[in-house]
This record gives C-alpha cells, structure tokens and sequence, in this order.
C-alpha cells in the first residue's frame, strides 16, 4: 500500500469515527481524542488530515454530500420515469439516514450547526427534487397547475421530518413511512396516466417492514383516482 493510499484511508477512518462520535455525543460534546481513538490513530494523524474539529464537522458534511450526488446519480440512471426517480431517490436517501452513519451525521450536523461553516444538505436535496419535479414537467408528467416549488417544499419538509422523528424512532425511517407518503402526495401531483407508472413504495423497494402502533395507517395506492387538486 502506497503512502497516499494509507493516508486516504486514515482520513476515511477518521470521518467514520466522528460520525458516530458527533452522532452519540452532539457536536459541542465531542472530542477529538474520543475521534482519534475511534478510528484507531494518534491525535497527531487526526492533525495531519485535520486543523480542528470544525474541519472534521465540514468533512463528515462533505462526504455526506458526496454520497447523496452519487446515490442521486445512480438512481436517475436506473429510469427514464423522472417522477419515479425523485421516489427512488427519496427512498434511497432515508435508507442511508437509518442504515450510514456517515449520512446521518453530515444532515445532523449541516442542519443543526453553523451554516456558514458546512454546506446546507437540505438544501442540496432540496435542488436536486426542484430539478427531478422539472424533468416530469417537461414530459408532461405533472398535473396541471401543480406548483412545483410547492411540491418540492413539502417532499423536503416531510423527509427532512422523517430523518428529525427518526432520531428517536426508527419507524420514522422505515419504508412503508415513506411509501404512504407519496401514495397520498402522487394523486395530487402527477397527471392522471402518469399516475399508474409510479410505483410509491420504490422500483428498489425492500421488503415492508411491521408497522408500529402509532404508524399503523391505511396506505392508498398512487394508482387510486386522485381527488380534486386544490
């Protein structure tokens, strides 16, 4: 192994390890030898790669940043269905804010500590469900007189919901959650025959997970007859 190679996987190591130390201990809490140790160096090698802890903050954000342009990327390649696409990717995403820790922490972190410091991921999402709600306008796909800002507001809203209920209960975070979603939302937004080639729960759905008490509710499916959009 190479000596770039050591030290891009030290840094790799060290941004896991803040991830779950930021995640369990809170930004102001964490401390730089609970991050070293983590990720089984020095605090001297966390200094090579890091000035402060504000920086190891910015790179757990970045790298979070990082994840969801490829995940978004990927996704967006597996369809030509741009509405199917926001769906997967919605998808897609809270499944890395229950299962990466790495995720978790950069939203934790870029949404509830400075923003001038990191970048903003809710609003990097928010973008990329602007430009997926841009594409279905453009082949027709969305109903008429939809605002698209309005939509894109209120997917945002609700995940980025999902991911602040989720830090408490898991259920939050669980597919079927996200299914119901936009199995009510889908009907109000889409134009009718693009209804039925949206499936809510995702092209690469897991497999429905048990519904705790307080989620237990009735899912429509997008394929339903939408009521009246007002």
């Amino acid at each position: 192994m190479t000596k770039q190679e050591r030290a891009a996987r030290t840094r790799q190591a060290l941004i896991r390890s803040a991830a779950a130390v930021f995640e369990q201990h809170g930004y102001a809490q964490a401390r730089l030898v609970q991050i070293s140790s983590g990720a089984g160096v020095s605090t001297g090698a966390l200094h090579f790669h890091f000035d402060n802890k504000a920086a190891v903050a910015q790179a757990v954000v970045a790298e979070a940043s990082r994840r969801m342009r490829e995940l978004s990327a990927a996704v967006r390649r597996g369809t030509d269905n741009a509405l199917q696409a926001l769906v997967d990717t919605s998808h897609a995403l809270v499944e890395r804010l229950r299962d990466d820790p790495v995720s978790r922490a950069g939203f934790r972190l870029s949404c509830d500590g400075d923003k001038a410091a990191v970048p903003d991921l809710r609003l990097e999402w928010h973008q990329r469900v602007r430009e997926l709600l841009d594409e279905a306008a453009a082949t027709g796909a969305l109903a008429e007189g939809v605002s698209r800002e309005d939509t894109a507001a209120t997917t945002v809203a609700v995940t980025a919901g999902f991911e602040a209920l989720g830090r408490n209960d898991s259920a939050w975070l669980a597919p079927h959650t996200l299914t119901g979603f936009w199995s009510l939302l889908l009907p109000r937004i889409a134009a009718a025959e693009a209804v039925a080639l949206v499936d809510p729960s995702g092209a690469r759905a897991a497999k429905p997970t048990p519904r705790g008490p307080a989620l237990a509710m009735p899912v429509r499916r997008a394929a339903e007859p939408a009521a009246g959009v007002n």
